[in-house]
């Protein structure tokens, strides 16, 4: 019986030499129930938020105050609001808006973070020195009063159009410092290793030795900063927005709809004009985090090895 148990992992192992490693990522990944579920959930929103506004006979901006505020119904699903319009089609078409804030501001830190600390931690010396206190002004910074106030200053002197890509560009600003130092830290230890060696013997350049040795090995810690960068920048923008310092009405998003909530007489007889951004939300945020676990632990390199 331990040989045939033996001979079964040892086969099993052979398989697993003989994929390529987005083959082996993509196995350990679709063997987490929790994160395919997570999966499963986000990009049925995110299909949701695309069809939905295209399909919906219902406009976006068209008033129907005749029709306002009726509860769940055969022609309104999710009922209409103060106005008379379709609250299905605004808080899919809103769920786009903050989706497109949620991915720009994730890659945009993305970019800076990996760029940054990698550069640091691969040269090291007086480029680190530079590079690194940088980001410690950076990080010192109090990020909530400092994202109100930029927000508050910054919205008065845009277009409404402008205003996604104002609250975008700020959270990206200052949520790249994180990841940053986390980069630099592992390309620090990573740089000492046997295979950075081979790469000097081989006499590879500067960039190849970034690029295609030390940030992959980074990259599980990337995928899950920008999964919860994502996920984070989601929930600011619906702070900012109930705050009405984000996108502000009449376009929609999930934060300025809820932000209807806060007059009593909605919040307490019209509950579906807040309670399904507040749902989706959730949803959302919590499908973005078991998504990024599950892709932290498939493509990390030493459990691939």
């Amino acid at each position: 019986m331990v040989e045939v148990k033996e001979t079964k992992n040892e086969k099993k192992k052979k398989d697993l030499q003989a994929m390529g490693p987005w083959r082996v990522a993509w196995e350990r990944f679709r063997k987490n129930k929790l994160s395919m579920a997570g999966a499963i959930i986000f990009f049925s929103i995110v299909i949701l938020v695309i069809l939905v506004p295209i399909i919906s006979p219902y406009s976006l901006h068209e008033l129907n105050l005749p029709n306002k505020l009726q509860p769940p119904s055969g022609a309104h699903w999710l009922g209409t609001d103060e106005q008379g319009r379709d609250v299905l089609m605004r808080v899919f078409y809103g769920g786009r808006i903050s989706m497109i804030i949620g991915v720009l501001t994730a890659g945009v830190t993305v970019l800076l973070g990996a760029t940054m600390g990698g550069i640091a931690g691969y040269y090291g010396g007086w480029v680190d020195n530079i590079l690194m206190r940088i980001t410690e002004i950076v990080y010192s910074l109090p990020f909530y009063p400092l994202v109100i106030t930029l927000s508050f200053v910054l919205m008065w002197r845009v277009s409404s159009s402008m205003k996604m890509y104002i609250v975008m560009f700020i959270l990206a600003i200052l949520s790249w410092p994180g990841l940053a130092r986390m980069v630099r830290g592992q390309i620090l230890s990573l740089r000492e290793q046997d295979f950075m060696v081979a790469t000097k013997a081989l006499g590879l350049s500067t960039k190849t030795k970034i690029v295609r040795h030390l940030l992959p090995n980074t990259l599980a810690y990337i995928i899950v900063n920008a999964t919860l960068g994502m996920g984070g920048a989601i929930l600011t923008e619906a702070s900012l927005s109930f705050l009405g310092l984000g996108v502000i009405p009449p376009t929609p998003t999930w934060g300025n709809m809820i932000e209807r909530a806060r007059d009593t007489f909605i919040f307490t007889k019209n509950p579906w004009v807040w309670i399904p951004p507040g749902i989706l939300i959730i949803l959302t945020v919590v499908s973005i985090n078991l998504l990024g676990e599950g892709l932290r632990d498939a493509f990390d390199p030493k459990e691939i090895r």
